[in-house]
């Protein structure tokens, strides 16, 4: 957490970008170290991105055990 709903972020594709969770989402998510997110990048600055949806534990498990994650 960078503070003001900001998150650095370390994508799949390598790059570590910095994320922004939206005003609707800043009460319902609570993002912490480790936690598995879903993210948009920014079409114009592709160093920075949307925090779209966290995954629960349970469900990072699972992705985990059928190998959708590296």
């Amino acid at each position: 957490m960078l503070g003001a709903s900001r998150v650095r972020l370390q994508c799949v594709d390598g790059t570590i970008r910095m994320g922004r969770i939206p005003g609707s989402k800043k009460k319902r998510m609570w993002v912490h170290e480790g936690d598995i997110v879903i993210v948009t990048p920014w079409s114009f600055q592709d160093e920075k991105a949307d925090v779209v949806w966290k995954y629960t534990r349970p469900q990072a498990n699972w992705l985990e055990n059928k190998g959708y994650l590296k």
